[in-house]
């Protein structure tokens, strides 16, 4: 008897921890904006799209190659005019199907604050092609924007 009551004592405070871990970790899978934009209609797989922050400011981002493939290199850029930024990430995720944890930080450009790259990949889908959200997070030390863009990627 008290060999399961010690194992019941151990899964419930195991489970408590898990609840804990959780907890903490939600902010990195679901990040706390203080501004979302709407959707915007510009297709990246086509050419950059422009969006205007809400401090007046205008952001411009792009995927290279394009169109935009699964399982290949990518390059990301996102661009600023009028809004000083400090840090830049995009989340890349699926539409349909959650395909995991994929959030590239983009680094300044040496001796260009206003200009943001970095590398990324999208894993393939078995379906063939799939939509995509890329939501770019801004953060000016004021307030953390997101701008999101869709966008359809083959194999």
């Amino acid at each position: 008897m008290t060999k399961n009551l010690l194992l019941d004592i151990a899964i419930l405070l195991a489970l408590a921890v898990l609840g804990v871990v959780a907890y903490k970790l939600a902010p990195l899978l679901q990040p706390k904006t203080d501004i979302v934009l709407p959707l915007s209609s510009c297709n990246l797989n086509q050419n950059p799209c422009v969006a205007t922050l809400p401090d007046g400011g205008q952001m411009e981002f792009s995927i290279d190659p394009r169109p935009i493939p699964a399982l290949r290199p990518l390059q990301l850029q996102a661009s600023f005019r009028g809004s000083a930024v400090r840090r830049v990430e995009v989340d890349l995720a699926g539409t349909q199907m959650k395909m995991g944890y994929n959030r590239p930080l983009l680094a300044a450009q040496a001796g260009n604050s206003t200009r943001f790259t970095g590398p990324a990949s999208l894993p393939v889908c078995i379906t063939g092609s799939m939509e995509w959200e890329a939501t770019v997070l801004v953060d000016d030390g004021r307030a953390l924007v997101a701008v999101p863009f869709r966008f359809v990627s083959g194999n």
